[in-house]
C-alpha cells in the first residue's frame, strides 16, 4: 500500500488541562486499584481501538503514568494534564516512520513549560519546577528511552527500493509477458501448430548485452589497477622520504660525539 511519508517537524505546544480526561473521569480512575480495571477505564476514556499488540503497549503506557502520578501524590488536574502530555508525545512520535527524536524531546519540554509558568492564555502553572524536573526524568526514562521500540510497533516499516541505471547499458527491467491465449496442447491439431519463433534477434541482443558487460568490467578493472599503481607509488615515495630522514638523523647523532671530543681537545690546547 502506497502512503505519503510525513517529514519530521517542530510541533507547537499548548496547555492540556482537562483535554482528554474530565474531572469526573479522574474521580472514577482514582477509585480503581486493580490493573485490569484501570486498563479498561483508560481504554474507554481515551477511546483506544487498536489491534494487539498496539493496544496492550499503549494501555501499559497510560497505566504506568497513572501509577507514577499516584506515587508522587499528584492532584487530579495534574494527572489529567500529564496523561494528555504523554498521549501528545506518543502521537508526535508515531506520526512519521522517520527519526524525529529531537522534535519529540523539544516538544515534551515545551509541553511541560506550558504547564509550569502562569502566562494566560498561553500557559498555566499546575506543576512546580521540582515536579517538572521529576516528570521530565520520567518521560525520558519511560518513553524516550524506548523511542525506537514505540516507533517500530506503531509505524509502518519503510523499505528503500533502489535501482541503478548505467548509461550505455541495455534496459533489462521490462518484464516478459506470458501469452495466455495459447490453445490447449491436447486439442491442438497439426493444422493449428504454433509458428516458429525467430531467435536471431534474441541471440544478437544477448551477445550485445554480454559485450557491453565485458567492456564495463574491463574499464572498471583498468581504473582499479591505475588507482592501485598510484597508491603504491605514493607509498614508496613516503617510505623513501622516511628512510632519508632516518639516515640524516643517524648521521647527525653520530657526528655529535666527535664534535664534543674536538671541542674538549681544543680547550685543553688553549690551557
Amino acid at each position: 500500500m502506497n502512503f505519503k511519508i510525513k517529514v519530521p517537524q517542530e510541533l507547537e505546544a499548548k496547555f492540556m488541562l482537562w483535554t482528554d480526561i474530565s474531572f469526573h473521569d479522574m474521580e472514577v480512575i482514582d477509585n480503581i486499584h486493580s490493573i485490569p480495571d484501570l486498563e479498561s477505564a483508560l481504554c474507554n476514556v481515551f477511546g483506544v481501538d487498536l489491534p494487539e499488540p498496539k493496544r496492550a503497549v499503549l494501555l501499559e503506557l497510560y497505566v504506568q503514568t497513572v501509577l507514577f502520578c499516584r506515587q508522587h501524590s499528584l492532584k487530579k488536574e495534574q494527572t489529567s494534564a500529564l496523561l494528555s502530555i504523554i498521549k501528545s508525545i506518543h502521537e508526535a512520535n508515531i506520526e512519521t516512520p522517520l527519526c524525529n527524536i529531537e522534535q519529540c524531546l523539544n516538544y515534551s519540554k515545551e509541553l511541560l513549560f506550558c504547564h509550569s509558568v502562569r502566562r494566560p492564555p498561553f500557559s498555566i502553572d499546575i506543576f512546580s519546577f521540582q515536579e517538572v524536573e521529576c516528570i521530565l526524568k520520567y518521560i525520558h526514562s519511560n518513553y524516550l528511552r524506548h523511542y525506537k521500540l514505540y516507533k517500530y510497533i506503531f509505524t509502518p516499516q519503510v523499505t528503500l527500493d533502489l535501482s541503478l541505471t548505467y548509461s550505455g547499458m541495455p534496459d533489462h527491467g521490462s518484464p516478459v509477458l506470458e501469452d495466455s491465449s495459447v490453445p490447449d496442447v491436447e486439442n491442438a491439431t497439426e493444422e493449428q501448430a504454433a509458428p516458429n519463433i525467430d531467435t536471431s534477434f534474441i541471440t544478437e541482443h544477448e551477445e550485445a548485452s554480454t559485450a557491453s558487460t565485458s567492456e564495463l568490467k574491463a574499464l572498471i578493472e583498468q581504473e582499479v589497477r591505475q588507482q592501485l599503481k598510484l597508491a603504491s607509488g605514493q607509498l614508496d615515495q613516503t617510505i623513501r622520504e622516511k628512510e632519508k630522514a632516518f639516515q640524516l638523523n643517524g648521521a647527525l647523532n653520530s657526528s655529535q660525539p666527535n664534535l664534543q671530543a674536538k671541542k674538549e681537545k681544543d680547550g685543553k690546547k688553549m690551557k
